[in-house]
């Protein structure tokens, strides 16, 4: 079963989530916080597989607590995932930065909203393609990076592996695109994160932004890979479930 809080100072919004989630059979929304205050509170007692995490809360706002949750080793079971309307909330990078597992755009479809928080999960980051690439392009340009860790060890599979991570594919997709199996391409991701000294895929996108690996645009050239199709309206890409 996976534990979920909500964390939005709309009840509405909360409301709705709750809605849609505690629907499913293998989920159950353990708490609600109307404030990133709350939030904090929240994970330390509940200790939630995931936390839906609005950006802009009253007091503490969903930022600075993404950033306090992700920072308490106690809480390295709680992955964090924005909320956010993207166009105005340019805080969701440094969010990621911080340690959040990804982020989600208010307007999302109920089969999307699902389908996210089962990805999370299971331990993989939500990265949304069509997203991820114009927000991390748009301000990895204005932020001054933090010291990034050197490639160092990383074999020639595990660059491969980074790109195509970088370049948006879902683990199923790059086992799919390299002929390996799903288990395989879970391990080259681990080994990656651990030479890194990453928390997960979404800093590993970061990384590889701040450290100049990929930029705005580098998916159209012909030295990396194409872009996998998405499934129309979705924004996430379409699992494959042969290896799986």
């Amino acid at each position: 079963m996976i534990s979920l809080a909500l964390a939005d100072d709309q009840t509405l919004v909360r409301a709705g989530f709750r809605s849609i989630l505690s629907g499913e059979p293998d989920m159950t929304v353990a708490g609600e916080a109307s404030d990133g205050a709350q939030a904090i509170e929240l994970a330390r007692r509940l200790r939630p597989d995931v936390m839906l995490m609005d950006i802009r809360m009253p007091g503490i706002d969903g930022l600075a607590a993404t950033r306090e949750i992700c920072a308490d080793e106690e809480l390295r079971g709680v992955r964090v995932v924005i909320l956010t309307t993207f166009e105005s909330d340019e805080y969701v990078y440094g969010a990621i930065r911080a340690g959040a597992s990804g982020f989600l755009l208010k307007d999302i479809e109920p089969a999307e909203l699902i389908h996210a928080v089962r990805v999370v999960a299971r331990g993989d980051a939500l990265l949304a393609p069509s997203v991820t690439r114009r927000l991390i392009g748009e301000m990895a340009g204005r932020l001054k990076p933090p010291p990034a860790p050197e490639p160092g060890t990383l074999t020639a599979r595990e660059l491969e592996i980074l790109d195509l991570i970088a370049a948006g594919l879902s683990n199923e997709e790059i086992a799919a695109r390299l002929v390996i199996s799903y288990a395989t391409t879970k391990t080259h991701v681990s080994r990656i994160l651990t030479k890194l000294a990453l928390r997960d895929r979404a800093q590993l996108v970061v990384w590889a932004y701040e450290t100049g690996r990929a930029r705005p645009g580098w998916h159209t050239s012909r030295d990396v890979p194409a872009i996998p199709r998405i499934h129309p309206g979705n924004h996430f890409p379409v699992r494959d479930t042969t290896d799986s």
